[in-house]
């Protein structure tokens, strides 16, 4: 492990922490459109490794605090991962927020709504509604990575 990247984990982790107070609540869950920007940027800049341990510490850290819910696990972990594999695989910032928009509106609602909520929270939700709910979070999320990955290039802090 290099000290800089652990240094950009620990920065991200705070970011998410920071801004987890502005969230989107749709029925049990809170969506956090920060969260899934710094998945992005971690994907990006760190790759998914770092991506998932990041959305995973974040979560830890949100639940304590009690400003996230369970859902935060599959629907931030699964979404980095993806983001992570994809820009490892093509390089391209687009197609990273693609991953972590299919990671976490997709693959993250379905298991939230089969698994996490009914096993460890004791309710049902509807799977439409965490789709569509993950879905407004997660784009937005991974707009704003792509456009602060472009400012952050053009700033000469990181570099394809």
């Amino acid at each position: 492990m290099k000290t800089r990247d652990v240094a950009r984990a620990v920065i991200l982790v705070a970011i998410a922490v920071a801004l987890s107070p502005v969230f989107i609540p749709v029925g049990i869950s809170k969506c956090f459109p920060a969260q899934h920007m710094v998945n992005v940027l971690a994907a990006v800049m760190l790759g998914p490794f770092y991506a998932v341990a990041i959305a995973a510490v974040s979560a830890v850290i949100r639940n304590i605090l009690g400003l996230g819910t369970v859902l935060a696990f599959p629907g931030g972990m699964i979404g980095a991962f993806l983001a992570g594999l994809a820009y490892r695989a093509i390089k391209n910032i687009y197609v990273a927020g693609l991953g972590e928009v299919i990671g976490t509106g997709l693959l993250g609602a379905l298991a939230s709504a089969w698994i996490v909520a009914p096993l460890l929270m004791g309710k049902t939700m509807a799977l439409a509604t965490l789709i569509i709910a993950f879905s407004v979070s997660t784009v937005g999320g991974s707009v704003i990575a792509i456009l602060a990955l472009h400012l952050l290039r053009k700033a000469g802090i990181w570099k394809p």
